[in-house]
């Protein structure tokens, strides 16, 4: 008779295409599952904190101790985030091409915590050419850091659920709404304690507690190493390489048969379920995989389906820029029209202007439970819906908020221009304007609302709806989506600068806010995300989801 220690393990207990640290196949009950996902969380919350505690403030470091304009400094903190978010594509292309999501994040840790410890050398020394080297330099380091990185680190968190097992699968989703919360929670605290200290003790001091903080991320990811699964990789050519050859052969093959899909061909079911009017040059290019050669190869079925899975999120990758747009100026303009108001809390203590931020992640903290333990399960009944509503309807909700928080931005800015009127402060641009800065909560807090709904449907999103071997480069689009948008800003306020700042007039970005017109801008981006809202909603209707996902 066996004993339950002899017993063969139950099937319905081994994970699909993954295994444990032994390289074993990896079991439900003893391996993954939230236990797992709470390192990853722990990682994030610690790498946010680090993360945060450098950008929320870098546009007061700028204007400050580096003497930039406002225009100018706003244009460098929005590249770098550019940088910032588009690097996660390199990061994710060598961990799902080379190294893998374990060995990527341990390796972008440590360049992570060399270029913290350089930027705070950079803080320390005296203002000169070589400060300012220095600083850029560990600053652009820290992009590359965080590039590897972030991808991983939340790609490999889902890895510890099972899609097909239908606990993990609800909890999968779940995951990404309490992922977003504790990095906002990180966040919260970073932004309360860290621009304190870099506004009113030490610039050194502030960048040096996220290099020690970075040290104990490293150190919490390598403390569950034993508990995690590992996605098998195969043990074929790299993905990126696969898929590029299928695009490679569908230019080909539509240069040489751009004929239109016949009858026969929808009867063999060589073409996958796409709609024809939404990919037109897919429906000519990718007529049938037996017709798709390169190198003398065909490309099979399984290899159109994840070239065309890869290419049809372009519209909802493009149809976002406008609201990365927008999320750039919450660290940038949001903060210096902070820091022309009052923001006296008692006497003798004044609020930092970055702290403002904070409310972004609170409205985060404070909704994301509501969200998901009230209005998903309500949704659920309604909807049968897993995740309450699906994710582009979950996206599109907070573009909608989105136009909202702009237009609350514009109408309060305009109030704020009226007061400095009002006491003759136009051209006193040193002076505090008697109004509180209380009066910019509003629009931090929609903000946050329209993170809860946009930024963290966009996560779940990428990483849904791509091939498995790519989710880390699928999470590194929705990251990519928000680089491009920062670039975009960075481009729209050098423009709006130039065009704005003639002889006699006045720009609209003026080192002189009371003089400046940061209300145009922001009704010009609330006229933006509004026809981006509706550019979005003809592609979402049109959009068939992969893979069964909601």
């Amino acid at each position: 008779m066996t004993t339950p220690e002899t017993q063969t393990p139950l099937l319905d207990d081994v994970v699909e295409d993954a295994v444990d640290y032994k390289g074993h196949s990896a079991r439900r009950s003893s391996s993954g599952g939230w236990r797992s996902a709470s390192f990853m969380i722990g990682v994030e919350v610690a790498e946010r904190f680090a993360y945060y505690g450098i950008s929320s403030n870098l546009i007061s470091f700028l204007t400050g101790p580096l003497g930039q304009s406002t225009a100018t400094a706003a244009e460098n903190v929005n590249i770098w985030f550019g940088m910032v978010s588009l690097l996660p594509l390199l990061g994710a292309f060598v961990a799902d091409s080379f190294l893998g999501r374990y060995r990527t994040i341990i390796s972008a840790s440590l360049l992570y915590i060399l270029a913290l410890s350089l930027l705070t050398l950079s803080a320390l020394l005296p203002s000169s050419e070589l400060q300012v080297l220095l600083f850029f330099f560990s600053l652009y380091l820290v992009a590359v850091g965080q590039g590897g990185h972030k991808p991983c680190v939340q790609a490999f968190g889902a890895d510890q659920f099972d899609a097909q097992d239908p606990g993990e699968c609800k909890s999968k989703s779940s995951f990404f709404n309490w992922w977003y919360f504790a990095l906002c929670g990180a966040s919260l605290i970073a932004i309360l304690i860290l621009t304190y200290i870099e506004d009113n003790l030490s610039w050194g001091l502030g960048f040096g507690i996220p290099c020690i903080v970075m040290v104990l991320a490293l150190f919490i990811f390598l403390l569950g190493t034993r508990t995690y699964r590992y996605s098998i990789k195969g043990d074929g050519e790299s993905p990126f390489v696969r898929i590029g050859k299928v695009y490679v052969a569908a230019v080909r093959n539509w240069r040489t048969t751009p004929s239109a899909i016949t009858s026969e061909e929808e009867s063999r079911g060589t073409l996958p379920h796409q709609s024809s009017e939404q990919f037109k040059f897919l429906n000519k290019a990718l007529l049938a995989p037996d017709n798709l050669k390169e190198s003398g190869r065909a490309c099979t079925i399984s290899e159109v389906e994840e070239a065309k899975a890869v290419l049809r999120l372009f519209p909802i990758w493009a149809t976002c820029l406008a609201y990365a747009i927008m999320w750039a100026q919450c660290s940038t303009f949001f903060t210096k029209q902070g820091a022309t108001m009052d923001r006296t809390v008692v006497p003798g203590f004044e609020i930092p202007a970055a702290s403002l931020q904070s409310f972004v992640s609170l409205a985060i903290i404070i909704f994301i439970p509501i969200y998901d333990r009230i209005l998903v399960p309500i949704a659920r009944a309604f909807t049968r819906e897993p995740s309450g509503i699906t994710m582009l309807q979950r996206i599109g909700t907070g573009m909608f908020l989105s136009i909202i928080s702009m237009a609350v931005a514009a109408l309060v800015e305009i109030k704020r221009l009226q007061t400095a009127k009002d006491y003759d402060l136009v051209d006193m641009p040193n002076a505090t304007v008697p109004m509180s800065v209380w009066w910019l909560v509003p629009q931090y807090l929609l903000f946050g609302l329209t993170e809860v709904f946009t930024m963290v449907g966009l996560q779940e999103f990428f990483y849904d709806q791509v091939p498995n071997e790519l989710r880390s480069v699928g999470l590194a689009l929705y990251s990519s989506i928000f680089g491009v948008g920062s670039f975009l800003s960075s481009f729209l306020i050098y423009v709006i600068e130039e065009a704005t700042s003639v002889v006699g007039a006045t720009s609209w970005f003026s080192n002189n806010l009371n003089r400046a017109h940061l209300d145009y801008f922001y009704w010009l981006l609330a006229a933006l995300s509004t026809v981006q809202l509706v550019t979005y909603m003809c592609f979402a209707k049109s959009y068939i989801y992969n893979r069964g996902g909601t």
